[in-house]
């Protein structure tokens, strides 16, 4: 590179990349629906790691890399209050017996997916509802709510 080019720094058709348009390249990508994979296994894997962090079983911090910071502060949160929960009456964590029901989901925009996932566990029947965004060829719940 020259020392002229070097010294004048990023174009863009002659002129000079301002910092929104630095921040809008390299701030995630949406990505449509035929350039994903199908979403149906990350549900499921992310349903049993909802599960088992619950339980106690499992770190939180091993589904991040899978959801959105609004998403993870929002389960983090219930994770810290099941374990106050759990160490006010005195119980271990333990692994749960479940089964997953069914996964039933819809795409209502390209790059959306919103699903329903209902899961069997001896004492109750928990219902997840995880909505999932296209980010930078890849899956990530952007919304989870345990009910």
């Amino acid at each position: 590179m020259s020392a002229v080019a070097a010294s004048v720094g990023p174009r863009r058709r002659g002129k000079h990349l301002s910092e929104v348009d630095v921040t809008e390249f390299f701030a995630p990508q949406p990505t449509p629906t035929a350039d994903l994979p199908d979403p149906e296994p990350l549900l499921r894997n992310l349903t049993i790691g909802l599960i088992e962090c619950l339980a106690g079983v499992r770190e939180v911090e091993q589904l991040a890399r899978w959801m959105s910071q609004d998403a993870f502060l929002t389960v983090a949160q219930r994770v810290s209050l099941a374990t106050r929960a759990r160490s006010a009456t005195s119980r271990a964590a333990v692994r749960p017996a479940y089964s997953i029901v069914s996964v039933r989901h819809m795409a209502p925009a390209d790059g959306v997916v919103e699903a329903c996932i209902v899961v069997s566990m001896p004492a109750r029947t928990r219902v997840l509802a995880i909505r999932l965004e296209g980010t930078d060829r890849r899956w990530r719940a952007s919304s989870v709510a345990l009910l």
